[in-house]
């Protein structure tokens, strides 16, 4: 009965992931480098109705929903690449409005001729871009060229005969090479002594020499500078000349560095919906200090943090100022200052949670957040410790945080619960207060000392006990990544500190540890390719297994930790096989999160870990699991579905896990 229960819960999950790829697939947008805009109406072609993005990603040509243009000229097109490799053949497809969209009739002779004309000066920029400087193209329609004299009267000739034959002959010729490339003074055209390396421009001679890689040196120029305290520096013109006869290309950087600078006045606008000096206590950047842009939008960055604030807009002064200096303007402007919504998360293992939700981002004017949350949830199976229980579970929550509560750098953060908690493990109906002040000593590093009490009745494989439990928890956490809830790069760490004891007895209790250190790393500019790690071990100290509250055990399992297996799983158990729970733990997860589409991503991936009954881990009984994963981009954030499977299970694992959430698993 387990198996098919799973076998149908995979076959609903299978049928939902391929519900949400067959209705987010974009239309593929149509490669243009240097192109001007195209006419939506008559020339963007791309199917229609359910299955129409579908069928365009997939095909070479995509098909028309739309009815044909008025006095449509259809043709047919013959593409022809002499020279360069499959990519280039590709390149050229892609930038030809002729082959791209043969389907789609233009309007008349004049709409025929202007999709040749246009696709010239296309193909021959997808040329330059993949560094082939003397390409030959020739386009012929009904055998004439699209510039001659007569081409209207020879296209309608054609017309009355059938489609009008249109060839399209691109011969690549020779790729070239980066021969000389100079970054110059454009006051004097001498060399610049702090110019970044041709390396790091990605322009080193011999290097083919790509348009692109031209383009995108001219913004790293102007950002290197920038870095170096010059806030106006601009590329005031470049010389790129192709040698047809040595098949090199040299380029010449005329760059204007333009004064240095400092930080001078910073002026806040549209910040009356926060009190006085909300914004400008958060700068945080004396006069004097050397410009900088990175300093600039970690401002940006941390101010964005703030929920009041929707959007965060710098705007540097045109000119310095008398002494040298750089005025800033900060532009802020206000979100909705109340919300509501709702979640959901679905776990095969680790049951399911339906969760509503109001909130203020603004209480009181100083940024003052408050939320709460209603949540109910459904374990699935019967828990092993306590198989009579409900299986259903609810949280009532209020988490409130008070910016700047001694200074700009303090915050206080309180989060009370009144919760019912149905794991295969326990049971627990609780009370719990967290309380703490959190301390941010820089935009990576934030230390929070807090306050833990818990007031909860718990039951277990062992019976029915009630704890009264405080902790004071030191957390130390540090966060250099680009994004919540989808980061490409960077690092997070936290680690935790807790001594608790309960309350009614003498003497000191346990004391937890807890480390948790996790990185990331885009292969691309583009962050299609992204490597991802994550590691996290703890351990309780000073205490038997039995003496530590089964709520406050380490469990590994789940969605949360080791996908495949079922919540808290790969724990420890008694002599009757009940899941009892560890003084330890170790978890290690490894991700290659590949974006398919702008929207459409796969993620494989690897998890191993496990609790253990000592107070450290002894890895005697790993688990190890592998799968898939699905994503589907949004504003927010991705939508994940995951399917794992065990590759070491026990007799009580099951045969793989689904998981279905918002955001990346770590």
């Amino acid at each position: 009965m387990a198996f098919e229960r799973r076998t149908k819960r995979l076959w609903l999950v299978l049928a939902f992931c391929a519900a949400l790829v067959l209705s987010a697939f974009p239309v593929p947008a149509f490669a243009q480098l240097f192109g001007g805009p195209q006419d939506e109406t008559s020339e963007n072609g791309s199917a229609g109705g359910f299955f129409g993005p579908i069928v365009n990603l997939f095909s070479p040509k995509p098909l028309t929903s739309a009815p044909p243009a008025p006095d449509a000229t259809p043709y047919t097109v013959s593409l022809t690449v002499t020279g360069g490799d499959s990519a280039l053949k590709d390149r050229i497809e892609a930038a030809s409005a002729l082959e791209r969209l043969s389907e789609r009739a233009p309007s008349g002779a004049a709409g025929l001729v202007r999709r040749a004309l246009a696709d010239r000066r296309d193909i021959n920029a997808a040329l330059y871009a993949a560094g082939y400087y003397g390409g030959v193209i020739r386009i012929r329609l009904a055998g004439t060229a699209p510039d001659a004299p007569d081409i209207f009267q020879r296209v309608e000739a054609a017309r009355a005969r059938g489609p009008v034959p249109v060839e399209i002959d691109v011969q690549a010729g020779p790729l070239f090479q980066f021969g000389r490339v100079e970054l110059l003074d454009a006051a004097n055209r001498r060399p610049l002594t702090e110019a970044p390396s041709l390396t790091r421009l990605r322009l080193e001679p011999g290097e083919p020499a790509l348009a692109t890689s031209i383009l995108r040196a001219e913004g790293a120029i102007v950002d290197h500078w920038r870095r170096l305290a010059h806030p106006f520096a601009r590329v005031a013109d470049k010389e790129v000349v192709a040698d047809h006869k040595t098949n090199k290309v040299d380029v010449t950087f005329l760059i204007a560095p333009g004064p240095v600078a400092t930080f001078g006045s910073f002026t806040v606008v549209g910040a009356d919906f926060l009190t006085p000096g909300f914004i400008e206590e958060r700068i945080e950047i004396a006069p004097g200090t050397p410009y900088s842009p990175e300093v600039l939008d970690r401002l940006r960055r941390r101010l964005l943090e703030y929920e009041a604030i929707a959007s965060v807009r710098i705007n540097e002064a045109d000119r310095l100022a008398p002494d040298g200096s750089l005025p800033i303007t900060i532009e802020v402007s206000a979100r909705l200052p109340r919300y509501v919504g709702f979640s959901a998360t679905y776990s095969s293992t680790d049951g399911s949670a339906i969760n509503a939700y109001w909130g203020h981002r603004n209480l009181f004017g100083g940024g003052e957040t408050l939320r709460l949350d209603a949540q109910v949830s459904w374990f699935g199976e019967k828990s092993e410790a306590v198989p009579n229980a409900d299986p259903f579970g609810y949280k009532l929550a209020a988490t409130f945080v008070k910016p700047g509560i001694y200074t700009a750098q303090d915050d206080l953060v309180a989060n009370a619960a009144v919760l019912r908690e149905v794991t295969n493990a326990y049971v627990r109906e609780a009370v719990t207060l967290l309380a703490g002040i959190r301390h941010r000593y820089s935009d990576d590093l934030t230390l929070q000392v807090s306050l833990d009490l818990e007031q909860s009745q718990v039951e277990d494989s062992t019976g029915t006990n009630d704890y009264g439990i405080v902790g004071v928890p030191i957390e130390l956490t540090y966060d250099s990544t680009d994004s919540k809830l989808d980061p490409s790069r960077g690092w997070r760490a936290t680690a935790t500190v807790e001594p608790f004891a309960y309350l009614g007895d003498a003497g000191a209790g346990p004391t937890l540890f807890r480390g948790a250190v996790s990185t990331y790393h885009a292969f691309d500019e583009n962050k299609r390719f992204i490597l991802a790690g994550r590691m996290a071990a703890g351990s309780i100290v000073g205490a038997g297994l039995y003496d530590v509250p089964p709520q406050r055990r380490f469990y590994v399992g789940g969605g949360g930790s080791l996908r495949g297996y079922d919540y808290q799983s790969a724990s420890p158990r008694n002599e009757d096989g009940i899941i009892i729970g560890g003084r330890s733990f170790f978890e290690a997860s490894v991700e290659a999160r590949l974006r398919v589409t702008e929207t459409i991503g796969i993620v494989p991936f690897f998890d191993m870990g496990s609790a253990f009954a000592s107070e450290w881990p002894d890895f005697d009984s790993i688990k190890y699991s592998a799968g898939i994963g699905l994503r589907y981009y949004t504003a927010i954030g991705p939508l994940r579905v995951d399917l794992a499977f065990p590759l070491n299970p026990g007799p009580e694992d099951g045969d793989f896990g689904v998981y279905v959430s918002l955001g990346q698993a770590f």
